[in-house]
């Protein structure tokens, strides 16, 4: 389960034009401004990288106001822990259950989640923040991810998970998030 003190919310390359054209990008962009949302409500520390920004273009404007000033990790690997940098910047969250969301699916998505998992982080994918160009590599991204260990959730499933109980300050904003 993911916890507020314990989860990172890991955003991989939602970027330019590729962000609109991905299978369902709509409601994939739907649901990465939802997560954005909560970790901010919840305290997560959210990290972002770029696959080739110059030749991609950088993280989408929608994304990026939601951010406010934020420095993403710029990369050229696909699995994103190939990069000290990026590697740096999880480590000095100290958290152990990183929350992943973004494009591909099939190929940076993948990889990355392969690397947490080989460095020993527990790792959750919100399927339905997570997209491809087309759904066979979506799905057979996820089926990969699942069998290597990955939990595989929704983003109103690790929303809830964060907010435990319906109760507290932070729940009338969290309805507006979810809903």
């Amino acid at each position: 389960m993911l916890t507020s003190d314990q989860a990172v919310l890991l955003m991989i390359d939602v970027q330019g034009k590729l962000a609109r054209t991905v299978f369902e990008s709509g409601r994939v962009l739907s649901n990465l401004e939802k997560l954005v949302r909560g970790a901010r409500l919840f305290g997560l520390p959210v990290i972002v990288t770029e696959q080739n920004p110059k030749g991609l273009g950088p993280t989408i404007p929608e994304i990026q106001k939601l951010l406010g000033d934020f420095a993403p990790v710029e990369k050229t690997a696909f699995n994103a822990c190939g990069d000290p940098s990026f590697v740096g910047k999880i480590r000095e969250t100290g958290r152990s259950r990183i929350l992943v969301c973004g494009i591909e699916a099939h190929v940076c998505v993948y990889q990355t989640v392969a690397g947490l998992i080989g460095m020993g982080f527990e790792v959750e994918v919100a399927a339905d923040a997570v997209s491809s160009r087309n759904a066979e590599n979506l799905r057979l991204a996820l089926d990969r991810m699942r069998g290597m260990g990955a939990a595989i959730s929704s983003t109103e499933m690790a929303l809830f998970e964060l907010m435990q109980a319906a109760e507290g300050e932070a729940f009338s904003e969290f309805i507006r998030i979810v809903k």
